[in-house]
């Protein structure tokens, strides 16, 4: 991973889940405002895919369990599809607060593949 990257992914889902947040608890329904910020989040986690995959053959390898890594972005990638799902076929105010809640959750898994990547197991 790329710190400096790895901080501009957390800081945008962040932004986003926030966003989401803010609206649904205003009442608003999913909105291409919505729907695509969580979008950018999605778009971000698959150019992280792209430099985990090329990373070790530059000599970034990963100092924790590969596995674990790998299953934190696969999962990752998986979120924000499955409440951009939820939030086309539901369209009430708490599928937007869903669509805040899986891109703050992915704050938090990419915080955790950045410590998995650089950080010595104990």
């Amino acid at each position: 991973m790329i710190e400096p990257f790895t901080w501009i992914q957390v800081a945008v889902a962040v932004l986003a889940g926030l966003l989401c947040l803010i609206v649904g608890f205003s009442g608003r329904k999913p909105s291409d405002l919505t729907l695509g910020a969580v979008a950018v989040v999605e778009l971000l986690l698959v150019i992280q895919l792209v430099v985990a995959i090329v990373a070790p053959f530059t000599g970034n390898t990963a100092v924790g369990s590969v596995l674990e890594f790998y299953t934190y972005l696969i999962s990752a990638l998986l979120l924000p599809i499955a409440a951009g799902f939820w939030a086309l076929v539901d369209r009430s105010k708490w599928s937007t607060v869903i669509l805040g809640v899986a891109a703050l959750a992915i704050a938090v898994m990419v915080y955790r593949m950045q410590q998995i990547w650089t950080t010595l197991p104990q």
